[in-house]
């Protein structure tokens, strides 16, 4: 790469895109909005019936419809001009914000019109993200691309920080959830203002019939790509075995005995080494190696989990947690530069809504496996277990994907 490509990918280059800078904006309100609204739910619905399996549901009803859609989402995705989609997905967000704030203002007793209302919220991140993640390369030329990955990585780790903090404040502030869902239903219509003003180059849609096949071929393309299944297959299968952070509150409280106040400094080191790793990135970007960067990151993901597991001091586990985020993110930077950059424009829905899929199975289904296995194991041996199951994911995926390994320059996919 010459000197003059090397600096393209460097610092805040993505943002010489008027359109990248304005998406960023309606990113970083909507994500405010809906880490905002997920703390007031979490807080109300355990308020109103102290089970925790309630709190287990709210994350169930918001998976399923993802599982059941992606066919379609992907599809629409790739037919539809990808800014309109978004625009419809933060009116039902905005819609889900003000359907929870009647409720809180009525009172309820029963927990179903939230869950029904969290059923909208799903069908809307079940478009949302595949078009959010097909939309970004028609915002920067593709030699900007990795550096525009790494800095909406990097927003969406600070706005994941300070969101839930937000929406604590807010429901102290005003002693319920009402005043948090209305900040966050105000946020997300400034977020659907503002991307009035994206102007996103021409994407060359797809032109096909609708079909079923036409449906799976997102499917299909991951299947024929050895570089895209593995990236994908290996994000799924290392955060489904290293899903500790699930587990936090039992270490908190019974390992570690630090407290309420403890676990929330615990819960916030993930995303703490996620930013610090983006800024990093932004400025010191990926410039060769990146195929074994990739499994060095999920390595050091693996390993950073074992030790936490091991660990009975809270600052030698938080700085575990600091380095499990720091790691997750590199992987995630990589992983989805490989998947968009490999894939053409009249796909990227189908295919990005594959990866979400992937996503929301290795983050549900994982949080599930942690919590059975420290059921039978204790907490401790299961976080263990774990790291050593990612480590074991590594070595057998490098040894199935030598094209993943082999890759060299992002921008060259």
């Amino acid at each position: 790469m010459s000197g003059s490509g090397v600096a393209s990918t460097a610092g805040n280059v993505a943002f010489q895109s008027p359109a990248f800078r304005r998406f960023q904006v309606v990113r970083l309100l909507g994500i405010l909005g809906l880490q905002m609204q997920g703390v007031a739910v979490g807080w109300q619905v355990y308020d109103l019936t102290g089970r925790p399996l309630d709190l287990g549901l709210v994350g169930l009803v918001q998976f399923v419809p993802a599982m059941l859609l992606w066919p379609i989402t992907g599809s629409v995705v790739d037919r539809v001009d990808r800014r309109l989609i978004v625009m419809g997905t933060l009116f039902g967000f905005a819609l889900t914000g003000g359907l929870l704030a009647t409720f809180a203002t009525v009172g309820i007793a029963s927990l179903w019109p939230i869950y029904g209302t969290l059923v909208i919220l799903a069908i809307a991140r079940s478009f949302s993200a595949p078009a959010q993640q097909a939309l970004l390369p028609q915002l920067v030329p593709r030699e900007h691309f990795p550096n525009a990955v790494t800095w909406s990585s990097s927003l969406f780790q600070l706005s994941a920080i300070a969101g839930p903090a937000l929406g604590g404040a807010v429901y102290a502030i005003t002693g319920g959830p009402r005043g948090v869902y209305l900040t966050a239903m105000v946020l997300v219509l400034a977020a659907a203002a503002t991307l009035t003003t994206v102007r996103p180059r021409e994407a060359a849609l797809s032109r096909e019939r609708p079909s079923w096949a036409q449906l799976f071929e997102g499917v299909r393309y991951i299947r024929a790509r050895p570089i895209i299944l593995g990236a994908i297959s290996l994000d799924l299968f290392a955060v489904l075995l290293g899903g500790a952070v699930a587990l936090l509150p039992i270490f908190a409280k019974d390992i570690l005995q630090v407290g309420p106040a403890g676990l929330g400094m615990l819960r916030a080191a993930p995303a703490v080494g996620a930013a610090a790793m983006a800024i990093l990135l932004s400025f010191r970007p990926i410039r060769g190696g990146a195929g074994r960067k990739l499994f060095t990151s999920v390595a050091l993901f693996g390993l950073a989990t074992i030790v936490f597991g091991a660990s009975t001091s809270f600052w030698l586990s938080a700085a575990a947690l600091v380095v499990v985020g720091a790691s997750d993110e590199m992987s995630v930077v990589i992983r989805q530069t490989v998947v968009q950059l490999a894939t053409p424009d009249d796909k990227r829905g189908r295919v990005s809504a594959v990866n979400f899929l992937f996503i929301g199975i290795s983050n549900e289904i994982g949080e599930l496996e942690s919590g059975v296995t420290a059921h039978w194991l204790g907490a401790r041996r299961a976080a263990v277990l774990g790291g050593c199951g990612t480590l074991l994911v590594v070595l057998f995926a490098s040894w199935l994907s030598p094209s993943l390994r082999n890759v060299d320059r992002l921008e060259d996919v």
